[in-house]
């Protein structure tokens, strides 16, 4: 079985890379951190089986499929891997044979290439079928994380939180009313709270999508970015691509950022 995993998140790649190695029956894996590579690496080689991510910058794993619609070699079989849960239908729609969530398991995982190795339309239906239930009534705790605070374990809810700072060997989780100081890498929160919507816009902020209003391009290159409630924020230009990601689709443009 030849693989190829596609996500754009380092740790996410070692993980599956890690996986794939044990098993005695994937002749050969190949990763590409990003859509456009995988386009590339798919033009040249046949693969049995793709786990791609869904949410990447400049092109997500649902439009690539789109692009590989009419494509002239033959497409591996499709495993999402992904910490969205509302996306499962749509995968579906374009031949997903399996939706695996994040964070996974070793075994989870390998039920997925043992599916994906054996695919059928009925299998594939069941699957869905599987799913929706799961897809429409997410867990009651899903959205409650613990925080040590002032010697406390104190729940929030992420979504409560609009932007999250590094100040040296700790962060700010800055919500409308308060903040939580915690011994933390900014790196660590970002993996950790990109399933709730959190994009990097500069190596020491991370801010909470459903919070943006507005963004306006400056002449250096960089994006002036505002939250609701007035709190403004400069995206740097090595991060101005994870924008792309605020809207599901651009109007008046084909898609952002431009340039």
């Amino acid at each position: 079985m030849r693989v190829l995993l596609v996500d754009d998140e380092p740790l996410a790649r070692a993980a599956l890379a890690k996986i794939l190695a044990a098993r005695p029956d994937v002749e050969r894996f190949d990763a590409a951190g990003d859509a456009i590579e995988a386009e590339q690496r798919l033009s040249k080689d046949d693969y049995d089986v793709m786990l791609l991510d869904i949410s990447m910058p400049e092109l997500s794993g649902l439009e690539l499929l789109s692009r590989l619609e009419h494509f002239p070699r033959p497409l591996p079989s499709v495993v999402f891997v992904t910490a969205y849960s509302q996306h499962a239908v749509a995968a579906f729609e374009k031949h997903a044979v399996d939706y695996v969530l994040k964070p996974f398991s070793i075994e989870r995982v390998n039920q997925a290439l043992e599916f994906a190795s054996r695919r059928t339309r009925s299998e594939r239906a069941a699957k869905l079928l599987q799913l929706l239930p799961y897809v429409q009534t997410p867990k009651q705790n899903s959205c409650k994380i613990g925080v040590k605070s002032n010697g406390r374990i104190l729940f929030i809810n992420p979504h409560d939180v609009t932007a999250v700072h590094a100040e040296g060997n700790y962060v700010l989780l800055q919500q409308e009313k308060g903040s939580y100081l915690l011994r933390e890498s900014i790196s660590t929160i970002a993996e950790k709270f990109k399933a709730y919507g959190f994009l990097r816009i500069h190596r020491s902020i991370l801010v909470n999508a459903s919070f943006v209003e507005e963004i306006r391009p400056c002449a250096t290159g960089e994006y002036q970015l505002r939250l609701k409630g007035g709190r403004e924020y400069t995206v740097t230009r090595r991060y101005k691509k994870n924008l792309s990601s605020l809207a599901e689709f651009w109007i008046g443009t084909s898609s952002f950022p431009a340039g």
